[in-house]
């Protein structure tokens, strides 16, 4: 929100809260509304004020009937002309790109990853390139609105969403055009035919009978869904289907996906965070139009063999690719193969009939994970295994997460994906680690290397004797005792991350990293060492504009900024755990503009409950346990918060400390 429109919004809000309390509550849901927009604000403002009466109700009867005020209400006419020249006077290729933002819910995040790849699919956009123009194009435009920017983001903004009322412009226009329709509660169900693009909603209770008297199934091309799943969402009338976006959906499961394979024209598929796969069907090796394969955050361990017919696969998502610190429980391939055998025969010989709901092999897939599940942990938690003849993928790109420990014919399928421009890696280790640089060298279009071990870094990456020349962001995860040569001669790396390296403090290390002369983004995430002082030096990091230190279980007592170190450095982020730090010259840092600050327990996110008594019980336990961790963390996050606020006053670009 522009700062000159944030101060008109407190001065309304305290002058209104003086006058009529009782308005206050249903002004912010109008100005949430408003979100930002100028014109809305004060037309709306404006029209409120000169009523009569002001109440409660009224006011709460405005912000739920808002839409329909636009389209009857003379007064409100001007928003919506100004609005609708806003959208008439997009290029026509982004007026496709933005109506398709009406599939998404009200005040749904929506990431770019997942809008650049569906607007692939549609044929939107010719490649991921041209996607990201037109998602920051839209942007400039105010079309839509950036809810979410990564610290440590090259690109910058991660997620959107549109304006309230810019939301219903989308939806009118693109029902008139027959573009989306979205099944919700409430919804009309006339038959609203030849419609390209079906959204079921969270909220729908509706059959099979009502979903195919409602849209004429054959011409539906993207099918998403929000919330709980339904075996009759996926029919065999769907014989055109493009996009099929079941990102997040609840309660699918395996058997649910027998018969993708007769999805003849699919491009995408996102399976991501749908935890209750653990395996996709040989069919999908049919599925020959393929782009985008999306099963991060799914128990997926192994692709099967047949993938390798997918010979337009670009983007390959797989594994958690967190960033969580995985242990590796094996390393040697024989040994998973003496287990595998081991499964089949316990499997085989178990009665599954109690399984209820369960295919069989899902009910087999089940028990293998409860027999062993140390070994399926440790793949499923990072990365997949992909299948022998993977390097037949020409058209790859970008391929996440791949596990290294399944042996060294992996390896082999890498080096030969020539075309790779981002490739994420788990279980590296000194025995694959030469056969890996070996890899890495020969991948001269690679932008973008992720590289992560449970069991540490040491002597895995120092075979590699000349990087890809073209790498502009690297992250390593895993513990070093110094950096592999070659990241001295990374002059095009704009972004790196080291997690769990231990190099933090590194005298060594920080003038090589300083000497990367366009190094714009650093991340330092170390935990449980200790670090007299960490000192940014005068005459280094000299591109720097983000740096994002994240320190768990550390004992530092100086974090130091001589005088011109990072004279571009806009935004540094602290999160601090269990440890006091002193901060010194952050009112030398030049070109500063804001300091956010977080102090968090060494019990990351919040439990949340079960179901399931034991579960919910454990969760409240691990509730509490973080709640009192806050309270112990609260005075040192005040003294931490004073100490920086009170360097940074002293800054003459007034920077703003935020307290997360």
């Amino acid at each position: 929100m522009d700062p000159a429109v944030r101060m008109v919004f407190k001065n309304m809000t305290t002058d209104l809260a003086e006058q009529y309390p009782a308005l206050v509550e249903p002004a912010k849901l109008i100005l949430k509304k408003c979100n930002g927009l100028p014109l809305a604000i004060v037309t709306i403002g404006g029209f409120l004020a000169d009523q009569p009466t002001k109440t409660a109700a009224e006011w709460r009867k405005l912000n739920e009937h808002i839409s329909v005020e636009l389209d009857m209400n003379p007064k409100f006419e001007v928003i919506k002309t100004v609005l609708m020249k806003s959208y008439d006077g997009l290029p026509y290729y982004l007026k496709s790109c933005f109506l398709y933002m009406s599939i998404f819910p009200e005040d749904r995040n929506v990431s770019r990853r997942r809008l650049a790849y569906r607007w692939i699919a549609e044929g939107y956009a010719r490649d991921k390139a041209t996607a990201d123009r037109y998602f920051m194009e839209l942007v400039e435009r105010s079309m839509i609105l950036p809810t979410q920017q990564s610290v440590c983001s090259i690109q910058g903004f991660d997620s959107c969403q549109l304006h309230d009322l810019i939301r219903d412009i989308s939806i009118a226009e693109s029902m008139e055009e027959n573009l989306v329709f979205r099944l919700e509660e409430g919804c009309s169900s006339n038959t609203h035919g030849a419609v390209r693009h079906l959204a079921i909603s969270s909220n729908w209770e509706g059959d099979e009978r009502e979903l195919e008297s409602t849209v004429e199934l054959s011409r539906i091309r993207s099918l998403t869904v929000f919330g709980k799943w339904k075996p009759f969402y996926i029919s065999d009338k769907m014989r055109f289907l493009r996009v099929l976006d079941l990102e997040g959906t609840e309660g699918l499961r395996n058997h649910h996906l027998e018969h993708i394979g007769e999805l003849l024209h699919l491009r995408f598929l996102s399976l991501r965070g749908c935890h209750e796969i653990f395996y996709l069907p040989d069919s999908v090796g049919n599925l020959r139009q393929l782009e985008t394969l999306d099963i991060k955050g799914t128990g997926i361990a192994m692709l099967p063999r047949t993938t390798i017919k997918l010979s337009k696969l670009c983007y390959l998502h797989a594994g958690s690719g967190s960033g969580d610190n995985e242990k590796t429980y094996f390393s040697k391939c024989e040994d998973i193969c003496e287990m595998q055998r081991d499964l089949c025969v316990g499997c085989c010989s178990l009665d599954l009939s109690d399984l209820d709901g369960f295919g069989r092999c899902e009910a087999f897939h089940l028990v293998c994970c409860l027999m062993y599940p140390n070994i399926i942990r440790g793949i499923e938690d990072s990365g997949v295994k992909v299948p022998r003849g993977t390097r037949k993928l020409k058209a790859l790109r970008t391929l996440r997460y791949v596990h290294l420990a399944w042996g060294i014919a992996i390896i082999k399928e890498i080096k030969g994906l020539t075309g790779l421009q981002k490739l994420g890696v788990v279980g590296i280790n000194k025995k694959n680690g030469p056969g890996f640089c070996s890899a890495i060298s020969s991948l001269s279009h690679l932008e973008s290397l992720s590289v992560r071990s449970g069991d540490g870094l040491n002597g895995c990456l120092d075979g590699m004797y000349t990087a890809p020349e073209n790498l502009q962001s690297l992250k390593l995860s895993g513990s070093l005792e110094k950096l592999p040569e070659w990241i001295k001669g990374l002059q095009n790396l704009v972004k790196l991350r080291l997690e769990l390296s231990k190099l933090s403090g590194n005298l060594e290390t920080m003038q090589v990293l300083g000497k990367l002369q366009n190094l714009s983004i650093l991340g330092l995430w170390d935990d449980g060492f200790k670090i007299d002082v960490l000192r940014f030096q005068t005459g280094l990091f000299r591109r720097l504009m983000v740096l994002d230190l994240f320190y768990s279980r550390m004992e530092i007592k100086l974090v130091e900024f001589e005088e011109e170190s990072m004279p571009n450095l806009e935004l540094l982020t602290l999160s601090l755990g269990d440890t006091e730090i002193a901060f010194s010259g952050l009112e030398l840092l030049q070109s500063i503009k804001e300091v956010r600050l977080s102090v968090h327990s060494y019990l990351f996110g919040t439990p949340k409950s079960s179901k399931n008594g034991g579960n919910e019980k454990m969760g409240k336990t691990l509730y509490e346990m973080m709640k009192r961790e806050e309270e112990r963390n609260k005075p040192m996050q005040d003294k931490v918060r004073q100490e920086l606020q009170a360097q940074l006053d002293r800054n003459k670009n007034r920077p703003v400390l935020k307290v997360q």
